[in-house]
C-alpha cells in the first residue's frame, strides 16, 4: 500500500449527466489529477464514493485527457454518463473549450464533441450476437416477463459498440413498466457473455420528444437499475439502425423513469451514416455540476 492510502483526503466533483429539462439524469464522480492514484487506490476511491462511476481524468500523450472509469466493483472500459459528466465539467473549468476533443481509455481513443451546452461521446458499431432459444427465454424470466411481452418480430441480442448489451424490445411501455428483476440470473447472463448488463425499450416514449423509453440492468457492475446509460443508449441506436431499420439522424431517449426512485433523464444518440452504412454513433446530453464530496482512504 503507498503512501496516498495514509489518510488521504480525496475531492470527488458530483455532476449529474444526461438531464432533462435541468433535473434528474445519472450522479458520476469525477476525480481530477488522478495520474497519483494506483488502479487499486483508484477502485478503491471509486467504491467509497459510491456512485454508478467515477471517472478518474489524468494527463494524456495521444488526447485532450485520460479517462478511467471505475464502478464500485470493478473497472470497466468506457461509460457515457461520466464521459459527459467529465467533459462538460471541464468545459465549465475553461480547461476544454473548444468544440472537438477527444479521450485515450483503456480501449483507445474517442472523439468528443461540445456543442450547445452538451457534451458528446463518440462509440462505434464493432458486432451482433444472437442468443439461442433458451437464452432469449431465460433473459425474459430474468425480467419477469413473457415472450408475449417481446416487441412483435424481434428478440433480445447481443450489441457492441465499444462493451456489449442484450438490448430487449419490449412490446410497450405497459412491459417495461412491470419487470422484475432477478439480478443473481441476469449477472449469470452477464458473467457468459462478458456483458455490462440488459438494456430493455419500448418503442412508445412517455414524454413529447422522446422516441424510446428504456430501463438498464447492470449486477455484474452492482447497478441494480441505472436512470441514464450512453453506452447502452449508442447500442440501442446501433440495433435500431441495424435490427429494425430505423435509417435517421438522431433518436432521442428517456431513462430512469420506471426506477423505485425515478430521475427522468435524456440522452440524445446521433447516427452518422449514408443511408445504408453506420459509420459511427455520438451518445450525449446535457450536464449539471453538482457538490464535492471528499472520501478518505486509509
Amino acid at each position: 500500500m503507498t503512501s496516498v492510502f495514509t489518510m488521504a483526503k480525496i475531492s470527488v466533483m458530483v455532476v449529474n449527466a444526461f438531464t432533462y429539462n435541468g433535473e434528474g439524469g445519472n450522479p458520476a464522480g469525477v476525480v481530477l489529477d488522478a495520474d497519483k492514484y494506483s488502479q487499486e487506490e483508484k477502485q478503491e476511491i471509486a467504491r467509497l464514493a459510491g456512485f454508478p462511476e467515477t471517472a478518474f481524468v489524468s494527463q494524456s500523450d495521444v488526447a485532450d485527457r485520460k479517462l478511467e472509469f471505475f464502478t464500485p466493483n470493478k473497472q470497466i472500459a468506457h461509460c457515457g454518463h461520466a464521459t459527459v459528466a467529465t467533459f462538460s465539467y471541464l468545459n465549465q473549468l475553461g480547461e476544454i473549450t473548444s468544440r472537438h476533443s477527444s479521450k485515450e481509455t483503456i480501449d483507445g481513443n474517442r472523439n468528443i464533441i461540445l456543442e450547445d451546452g452538451k457534451a458528446f461521446m463518440e462509440q462505434k458499431p464493432v458486432f451482433f450476437k444472437e442468443l439461442d432459444k433458451d437464452e432469449i427465454a431465460d433473459v425474459m424470466t430474468s425480467l419477469s416477463l413473457e415472450m408475449d411481452d417481446l416487441l412483435e418480430g424481434f428478440s433480445p441480442m447481443i450489441s457492441n459498440t465499444g462493451v456489449s448489451f442484450i438490448i430487449v424490445p419490449l412490446a410497450d411501455t405497459a412491459s417495461l413498466k412491470k419487470i422484475k428483476t432477478d439480478l443473481d440470473a441476469i449477472n449469470a447472463m452477464s458473467e457468459k457473455h462478458d456483458l455490462i448488463g440488459y438494456y430493455a425499450f419500448s418503442m412508445d416514449a412517455l414524454d413529447e420528444g422522446h422516441d424510446v423509453t428504456t430501463r438498464m440492468f447492470a449486477p455484474r457492475y452492482a447497478i441494480p437499475e441505472e436512470p441514464a446509460t450512453g453506452m447502452a443508449a449508442g447500442n440501442l441506436g446501433y440495433y435500431l439502425f441495424e435490427q429494425m431499420n430505423m435509417k435517421v439522424d438522431e433518436i432521442i431517449i428517456e431513462q430512469g423513469y420506471f426506477m423505485e426512485k425515478p430521475s427522468k433523464s435524456e440522452i440524445i444518440v446521433r447516427l452518422n451514416h449514408d443511408g445504408r452504412r453506420l459509420n459511427n454513433i455520438m451518445a450525449g446530453g446535457s450536464a449539471n455540476v453538482g457538490k464535492v464530496i471528499n472520501v478518505e482512504l486509509q
